[in-house]
Formats: structure tokens, sequence, C-alpha cells
């Protein structure tokens, strides 16, 4: 009866040792896709801004998009790979080219918040391509169009 019990302690503890490291990357991997879905809605929301001239929103959302960009390489750290994720292995194979991406995005986030300020109607635009080229850029290269599990 002892021995069941400890058998059964010790499988259980087994179990729970070799689960966490999942349900961490189960954790990093929603926190990643919570990301990108703050980007896509500040990207929906600028455009919208664009078109009503709202500038003061604009620049809000693009600098949202500059904080996020700042946290996407963390938010893939190596070896998430295991989930519901559509992050292609490149993401890892590729990191400096990935991290340089993000950094793309910061980048050209942090310009379109500055013409946003400034009320440059013409180089609102030019950003808002700018921002969705980096977006586009990157996703062609590390995003699967379906989910791994």
């Amino acid at each position: 009866m002892v021995k069941a019990f400890l058998l059964g302690a010790l499988l259980g503890g087994f179990t729970l040792a070799s689960s966490a490291p999942l349900y961490a990357q189960a954790d990093i991997i929603k926190e990643r896709q919570s990301l990108m879905k703050s980007n896509s809605a500040a990207s929906k929301a600028i455009k919208a801004a664009v078109g009503a001239k709202d500038y003061a929103t604009v620049e809000a959302k693009a600098k949202d998009i500059m904080g996020n960009a700042d946290k996407i390489v963390a938010d893939f750290p190596k070896g998430s790979t295991t989930g519901k994720t559509k992050a292609k292995p490149e993401i890892w194979e590729k990191s400096d080219l990935f991290a340089k991406d993000a950094k793309s995005l910061g980048k050209a986030a942090s310009e379109l918040a500055t013409a946003a300020k400034a009320g440059n109607e013409a180089e609102v635009g030019a950003k808002v391509k700018a921002v969705g080229a980096a977006c586009s850029s990157c996703h062609k290269q590390f995003r699967a169009k379906d989910y791994a599990e």
C-alpha cells in the first residue's frame, strides 16, 4: 500500500514537472498572439483615423505598435514552437533577421507617430504604408498560413 502511494506520488510529481514547460510555452504563445492582435487592432484604428484625419489617434496607435515592437523578440523565446502557433522555425533559425524586422517595425511606427503629431497628411500616408510593409515583410518570412500543433 505504501509502495503504491509512493509510486503514485512519484509519477504525479514527474507529470507535473514535465508538463510545466508546456504550460509556460502555452502562456508565451498566448502572450505573443495577444501582442499581435493588439498590433492588428492598432493598424485598423490607424486606417480609420487616417480617413477621418484624426492624427491624435494615429499618433497614439502608432506608439502602441512601437511599444509592441520592443516586445516582439522576447515573445518568441527559443523553443517556443509547440502549441497553437503560426510561427515558422525560421524565427529561431534566422533570429538576427527576425530581430531586425521587429526593430524596423518600431522605427516605422515611430516615424508614423512623428508625422501624425505634425499633422502632415502626405507624410502620414507614406508612413502608414511603411508600417504595413514592415508587418508584411516579417509575416511573409516568419508566419505560416495555418496553425501548427
